[in-house]
């Protein structure tokens, strides 16, 4: 169970943004997504509490830090040529599939995916924070409250990081999107951390306690049933109000089957832009009190 150390003292949320992980095409579907909301006179940036997972850790920071919605979705218009693509190739999907499926304690999956991650020869740590430093421009954490999950790689144990838990926002950052064999596991005191997807690709039982939910999921798997978003959405109470929105057809499109091609970044942006009109009313209804 995810148990960070704010979360002994009891918080009143109403409403929380849970943004899910799905890679740089992700980040700019997410980001599309919400200024095309901010458009229509929905805020998502005002949540009570924010639960960023992966690529969702990225977002929640940037419409955290106080900068316009319009600047962040700018960028995803940029040149992408600067950026490094990356892809999780057969092997690492194969890996991650069985880990997901492992029988018993998931933990075991999850430890024996990170020692896979740990073996894996991919690019230096620093140079990986680098560039969340780059994309976060030195954030420290944000007053509103975020909650950022990984893993550790070496037990499987979930960790989440907020701002009492002693480690900075890039780092926090960076270790949940530590995609395993793509990207290194990082270095967080004595301990190394993988992605926090590996353990859900959205951590939505991580809104305990507000009565309103909105997630946004690039990507929606999750063959373990306690991973799977509807099954963490059903533990969070019968009287929560909660809509789950994952990219449409032409979104999917956009996207492409690499969600870590920053080629794909503008155009995910802009069919999340477009997808929100369509997706208005159901956010509505619950990001409204009296929806």
């Amino acid at each position: 169970m995810l148990t960070p150390a704010a979360c002994d003292i009891f918080v009143a949320v109403t409403t929380a943004l849970v943004l899910g992980g799905g890679g740089v095409t992700g980040i700019a579907w997410e980001l599309g997504m919400i200024a095309g909301l901010a458009e229509q006179g929905i805020d998502l940036g005002s949540a009570d509490l924010v639960v960023g997972t992966s690529a969702g850790s990225v977002v929640g920071a940037q419409i955290l830090s106080g900068r316009p919605i319009e600047d962040l979705y700018a960028e995803q218009l940029a040149d992408p040529s600067h950026e490094i693509a990356a892809r999780m190739g057969p092997g690492a999907l194969l890996r991650f599939l069985v880990a997901t499926v492992w029988p018993g304690d998931a933990r075991r999956g999850r430890a024996w995916l990170g020692r896979a991650a740990l073996a894996a020869r991919t690019v230096p740590e620093a140079g990986r924070r680098r560039v969340i430093e780059a994309r976060l421009r030195g954030q420290s954490w944000p007053e509103r409250r975020l909650l950022i999950p990984a893993v550790d790689a070496e037990t499987g144990e979930p960790r989440t990081f907020d701002r009492d838990s002693g480690v900075s926002l890039v780092d926090a950052v960076v270790a949940s999107c530590a995609v395993p064999m793509v990207w290194p596991p990082i270095t967080i005191g004595a301990r190394r951390y993988i992605d926090g997807g590996v353990r859900s690709i959205a951590n939505a039982d991580l809104a305990a306690g507000a009565d309103r939910v909105v997630v946004l999921a690039p990507v929606t798997y999750g063959l373990r049933p306690a991973a799977r978003i509807s099954t963490q959405l059903a533990s969070l109470g019968r009287g929560v109000r909660s809509t789950v929105v994952s990219p449409d057809t032409e979104a999917r499109q956009a996207i492409g089957s690499n969600s870590l091609d920053p080629a794909h970044r503008a155009p995910s942006a802009r069919a999340g832009r477009r997808q929100s009109s369509g997706a208005e009313g159901a956010i509505r209804a619950v990001w409204s009190e009296t929806g």
